[in-house]
């Protein structure tokens, strides 16, 4: 079955709700609801981006690295989730599960199937 990518998409300068306790409750019940339905390979949350580095590659190998992200963006991912689902309608069933615990937009995007084992 494919895998997808349902990435939390916080707001630049993303500051967590008035109701962050019962965001985080939501956000462990859907936890829970993916993992009892096996579709949850993986789920993790990420540091501001203001806190990432950047690797960029120049023309003659030189490795640059500068802090921040490395688009300028008004929106970054903020966490992640890593399902395995039949089809792209069963992946955004879960994404709208997530956009309402974590409160802010998600995105579903599917991995490119990779060679055959």
């Amino acid at each position: 079955m494919p895998q997808y990518l349902v990435a939390i998409q916080h707001p630049e300068n993303y500051e967590l709700p008035a109701d962050a306790e019962a965001m985080m409750r939501d956000i462990s019940a859907l936890n829970r609801e993916m993992i009892a339905a096996g579709v949850r390979d993986f789920a993790g949350g990420l540091q501001p981006a203001g806190n990432a580095k950047s690797v960029r590659q120049r023309a003659g190998g030189e490795l640059i690295i500068s802090d921040g992200p490395y688009l300028e963006a008004k929106e970054h991912v903020g966490g992640l989730w890593l399902l395995t689902c039949a089809d792209m309608d069963d992946a955004v069933e879960w994404a709208r599960k997530a956009a309402v615990a974590c409160r802010v937009p998600v995105e579903v995007r599917e991995f490119l199937a990779g060679p055959a084992k």
